[in-house]
């Protein structure tokens, strides 16, 4: 099939969790046979890396885009009039548009891949068409006159707006809830026109179709297609690292520029470590993420002994080799943590909360431990690191359950059965449903 995948970031190098994702779901279409064209937005930072998409796709186009407040400022207003979510608007640009007009006009596209809710916009000027006959017919064939829409859902998004809402300022607590009913509507509004959307967790899957609730008075009309397909990462291409039993070191990360693994790890500097420190003095911290808040770098200058940020580390495994326990503190958010599976698949003893394992098929206290209090989450690490025969066999069983679950080959098929549905109806034949 050909195919044209929207992307809001350049999806490599696979650094951060929603790049992970669009990574293996663009290479796993391209080692199908698939014809992938790829239009992203291109930061002055990515554009190096858009040689490695361009061997890999079929074609690629890259529109410039560059972060603003004072053009934010003017997104914001111009959200408020138009009554389209902030974010939506934010990434509403002329030349993205024209770009993707121009290519369903002058080339044959067989299906729209949309990664992330803002990137929908630009598939929805071409709405569905469908022609069937009776809805009650077990051979019922359709005829598809348009492009397969699929929607790549990493988040229910309108969900962490409100789980965010509670830890904001109470200043900032209106607005949060006015942009969270926006979105929530939005959401609605693209799964029911797009023909497909992929969830990565069944909480998200039922967010969506409540965001479709509220669009339809609480009745849905025709229930739209979501399928839950996991974010995978490639366990083949991940070596599980060594523990050492003498480690002192807690390790935390994330894309630190996004609000939600910000305020986890604002509330774990805050309210964990101290009491982790009170019994165990030669613990220590690092930090790794891209533009890590200043309040962040000034925690680790005040305490330079054992705290340390690094910023953004293109290398992680150095890092992991060193590392006693790996810290993942989770309290808003939406989809998969993506730095839960790569720390699984390194083999690294791990504590979350229970909104950060959301999705992932783990356990707490096989694979994980999983705790949502100051005190409860501090003990849990204090255990790990007291417990050498605790920490390797919780890390063994965390990669066992990568390699079982989370492989992108197999998690991914699920989506080629999809779109191989589309394509056999497309031709006009369904087979017998009994």
């Amino acid at each position: 099939m050909r195919i044209l995948f929207l992307t809001q970031i350049v999806p490599y190098p696979p650094d951060a969790g929603p790049k992970v994702k669009t990574w293996h779901v663009i290479r796993y279409f391209c080692e199908l046979g698939h014809e992938v064209s790829l239009a992203t937005f291109v930061r002055p930072d990515e554009e190096q890396h858009l040689a490695v998409l361009e061997e890999l796709c079929h074609q690629v186009f890259a529109v410039p885009f560059k972060r603003s407040k004072i053009e934010d400022f003017g997104y914001l207003i111009r959200s408020l009039f138009s009554g389209r979510p902030f974010l939506v608007e934010r990434d509403n640009l002329k030349r993205m548009r024209n770009l993707v007009d121009e290519l369903l006009t002058h080339q044959e596209i067989d299906a729209i891949h949309a990664d992330q809710l803002t990137m929908t916009q630009y598939a929805l000027p071409h709405h569905a068409q469908f022609k069937s006959n009776d809805l009650g017919n077990a051979n019922l064939v359709s005829e598809v006159s348009h492009p397969l829409r699929i929607f790549d859902a990493h988040n229910a998004v309108y969900k962490i707006l409100e789980r965010m809402s509670g830890n904001l300022p109470w200043y900032l607590r209106p607005f949060a809830n006015f942009e969270a009913r926006k979105i929530k509507q939005f959401e609605g509004k693209i799964v029911t026109e797009f023909d497909h959307t992929l969830s990565v967790t069944e909480n998200d899957r039922i967010a969506l179709l409540s965001a479709v609730d509220s669009r339809v008075n609480g009745k849905i009309q025709v229930e739209p297609a979501i399928s839950v397909v996991p974010i995978a990462v490639n366990p083949n291409e991940i070596s599980p690292v060594q523990l050492q039993e003498k480690s002192r070191t807690l390790l935390t990360l994330g894309s630190l520029h996004y609000p939600p693994n910000a305020d986890g790890i604002r509330w774990f500097i805050e309210q964990v470590y101290p009491r982790i420190r009170g019994k165990k003095p030669d613990a220590n911290l690092t930090i790794i993420g891209k533009n890590p808040p200043a309040d962040f770098i000034q925690f680790a200058e005040q305490n330079p002994e054992h705290v340390s940020v690094t910023g953004y580390a293109p290398d992680l495994e150095p890092y992991l080799k060193d590392t006693s326990v790996l810290v993942i503190p989770v309290r808003a958010g939406g989809g998969m943590r993506v730095r839960i599976l790569e720390g699984l698949a390194y083999g690294q003893a791990i504590v979350t909360t229970t909104v950060g394992l959301e999705g992932i098929e783990a356990k707490s206290g096989k694979e994980v431990l999983v705790a949502d209090e100051p005190q409860d989450f501090a003990e849990a690490v204090l255990e790990l690191m007291n417990n050498f025969e605790l920490r390797c066999e919780i890390a063994k069983n965390g990669r066992d359950l990568i390699e079982r679950k989370y492989d992108w080959q197999v998690v991914l098929k699920k989506v080629k059965d999809i779109y191989q549905e589309f394509e056999l109806k497309n031709q006009g034949f369904v087979p017998n449903v009994e």
